[in-house]
C-alpha cells in the first residue's frame, strides 16, 4: 500500500531499535543511544492527540547473556530522556527477554506482551496500529485486527515479507502524517 486513508487508531504499538533508536546490535551502553530521524517528531504527534504509545521490543540480548536487566534499563532510561528532551513521550515500555529458542509467549511476533500491555494500560489491540522496522513488528497487527506500519531500515530497505496491507513508509513521523495526524503546516 504506497497511500493510506485517514486511520485514527486507539493505540501504536512501537518497536524500538530500528524504529525510534538506531539499531546497533544489542544496544548495550545508554551512550550510544541515538534517536533515529523523526522518532520523536511521530511520538509527539501521537502524544498531541491523545493516542498512547506503547514500546514492545523483543530484547533477547538479556536472555543470550550479552547484557543484564540493569542494563536495558538503564538504556530504555536514555532512550526515554532522549524523548523528553525533545518533547515526546511513551506510555508505556514492554519487553521480552526471552533468547528465541526458549519458545516463549512474549516475543513479537507473539501476542503475550501485546495483551500484557493493552490488560495493564486499558488500551484496545483490535483497531490499534502496530509499528516497527521488521515484519516481526507489524505482523501481530493481521491477528488483532489493527493496522500495519513498516518502517524502512537505514538503508531504505523494507524486511519482509509482510502483508500487502501493511503500510511502508520512511520513518515514524512521514507514516503518521500520512494516515492523517498532525497540522498541514508540520512538514
Amino acid at each position: 500500500m504506497s497511500e493510506a486513508a485517514a486511520f485514527w487508531p486507539r493505540a501504536v504499538f512501537l518497536d524500538r531499535d530500528g524504529t525510534l533508536i538506531r539499531d546497533t546490535g544489542y544496544v548495550a551502553d545508554p551512550d550510544d543511544v541515538e534517536l533515529l530521524p523523526r522518532a520523536a517528531d511521530g511520538l509527539r504527534l501521537l502524544n498531541e492527540a491523545g493516542v498512547p504509545a506503547v514500546i514492545v521490543t523483543n530484547q533477547s540480548g538479556i536472555g543470550r547473556g550479552y547484557f543484564s536487566l540493569a542494563t536495558f534499563e538503564a538504556v530504555q532510561s536514555r532512550v526515554e530522556s532522549l524523548l523528553f528532551a525533545e518533547g515526546a513521550r511513551v506510555d508505556g515500555v514492554y519487553f521480552c527477554p526471552h533468547a528465541p529458542e526458549e519458545g516463549c509467549e512474549c516475543r513479537k511476533p507473539g501476542l503475550g506482551l501485546y495483551r500484557l500491555a493493552a490488560a495493564e494500560l486499558g488500551v484496545e489491540m483490535a483497531g490499534a496500529l502496530y509499528v516497527g522496522d521488521r515484519a516481526r513488528d507489524v505482523l501481530p497487527a493481521q491477528a488483532l485486527t489493527g493496522m500495519g506500519m513498516l518502517v524502512a531500515g537505514e538503508g531504505g530497505e523494507y524486511d519482509g515479507p509482510v502483508p500487502a496491507d501493511v503500510l511502508r513508509v520512511p520513518d515514524l513521523f512521514t507514516g503518521l502524517r500520512r494516515l492523517g495526524f498532525g497540522r498541514d503546516d508540520e512538514a
